[in-house]
């Protein structure tokens, strides 16, 4: 593992984003995660905390989605919690929220509000179901977006239920990364046609369905069955799943290609014994004689015969295993900060790396520092009317501005 600089936020230009600024409103799950991403490639992220914190359920000291930014306290519900986060909008290239359709609105911070105080202003909208559609109103979660997909139903043994993902295929995959690519999009059409903003509204529903595009393909030329656990790259067949090994571990085997899977057998031991892989009919027969000559080593044994060899076999390794991994380790795909070990940024630039310069922001720590670098009001201070670019229609409040409407806790 490597380990990380500790420079104040803003104090050293690191990553290919320095110098853009976001943004980001409180919530739980994908949006912060997109907003960690974007802090992560050197943005200034700025986080508007809520008082009473975002329900997350943890010590914030060890909410990693919340690393390399900085955090202001504003309550929303409050007479001039619309007006702070506008005059924030006003002076940020990248807003990003997470609530339902019509709850930024209802605080006055939506995008119509935001864009007459900053026309140039990216907008981008993180929810599971859209911003319109007849689901768009109702709650939701990771496992709900990727069921009506038809990503989740892809998932697990074709005898048994799905197998769920953890929350990394919606929220983070079809959510976050859909968002992140949807704002620096939207943030290049904006510096190149005339500082023209806009809204992004990216979806979990979107992006889930979105990846499953080859697939969607392979189905209709008649290469994939609507099943899941019957497919090559599914787990239907042999030489592409994981098998148990003697101690209770599991290897991973992606032999697709022939020299691979030669190379596999051999190193296995069963290649004079084995039925001919083309034969689907007999798969069955070849995984069971994978499966038992599996359980003839330990894990560790396993690892060190496919080590030296192209047979696309691995070890099934747990979060606290990865780390110590010797490649991921001589990469420094992961990294310790502050106590924690973590993964690192990623992906990886040639002239402009990412770091990871500060620990999770702590709701509020930086409500003076921000003030300070962003041309704001002194902390108690009051709003400032004319905002960084003088009287004007910048100023105006906008329509809506009423704190009625109360952030949902995610998507």
């Amino acid at each position: 593992m490597t380990t990380t600089s500790t420079d104040r936020p803003g104090a050293a230009e690191s990553g290919p984003l320095t110098g853009v600024r976001v943004v980001e409103l409180a919530g739980i799950g994908p949006a912060p995660f997109a907003a960690m991403l974007l802090a992560d490639l050197g943005a200034d992220v700025v986080r508007v905390d809520r008082p009473g914190g975002s329900g997350f359920g943890i010590d914030p000291a060890y909410d990693l989605t919340n690393r390399n930014k900085r955090s202001v306290l504003v309550d929303l519900k409050a007479p001039d919690g619309a007006q702070r986060v506008l005059e924030l909008a006003e002076r940020a290239d990248i807003l990003i929220e997470g609530y339902r359709p019509g709850v930024a609105e209802r605080l006055g911070v939506g995008p119509e509000a935001c864009l007459a105080r900053n026309p140039r202003l990216v907008y981008g909208r993180m929810t599971g179901w859209g911003q319109d559609g007849p689901l768009a109103d109702r709650a939701g979660h990771d496992i709900a977006y990727i069921a009506v997909t038809g990503t989740l139903g892809m998932i697990g043994s074709p005898d048994e239920p799905p197998a769920v993902p953890a929350n990394l295929l919606g929220d983070y995959a079809g959510g976050a990364l859909y968002l992140v690519t949807g704002v620096l999009a939207a943030l290049h059409h904006a510096r190149t046609e005339g500082g023209r903003g806009q809204v992004v509204d990216a979806a979990i529903v979107d992006g889930a369905a979105h990846l499953a595009t080859m697939i969607h393909g392979m189905v209709a030329a008649g290469g994939w069955r609507d099943r899941r656990g019957s497919n090559l790259l599914d787990g239907g067949s042999p030489f592409y799943g994981c098998y148990e090994t003697s101690d209770g571990g599991h290897m991973a085997v992606g032999a697709l290609e022939q020299r691979f899977y030669d190379e596999f057998v051999r190193v296995l031991g069963i290649a004079d014994r084995i039925p001919a892989r083309q034969d689907i009919d007999r798969w069955e027969e070849l995984r069971t004689a994978v499966a038992d000559a599996f359980r003839t080593r330990t894990r560790a044994e396993w690892t060190r015969l496919f080590d030296a060899t192209d047979a696309c076999v691995a070890p099934v390794l747990s979060l606290s295993e990865a780390p110590r991994h010797p490649h991921l380790a001589a990469r420094g795909t992961f990294t310790e900060h502050g106590g924690v070990t973590q993964p690192a940024p990623a992906p990886r630039f040639s002239a402009t790396p990412g770091t990871l310069r500060t620990p999770p922001a702590l709701p509020g720590a930086h409500s003076a520092e921000v003030a300070r670098d962003w041309g704001l009001p002194a902390p108690g201070a009051g709003p400032d009317p004319a905002g960084p670019h003088g009287p004007g229609p910048h100023a105006a409040e906008p329509d809506g501005a009423g704190p009625d409407g109360a952030p949902a806790p995610g998507p």
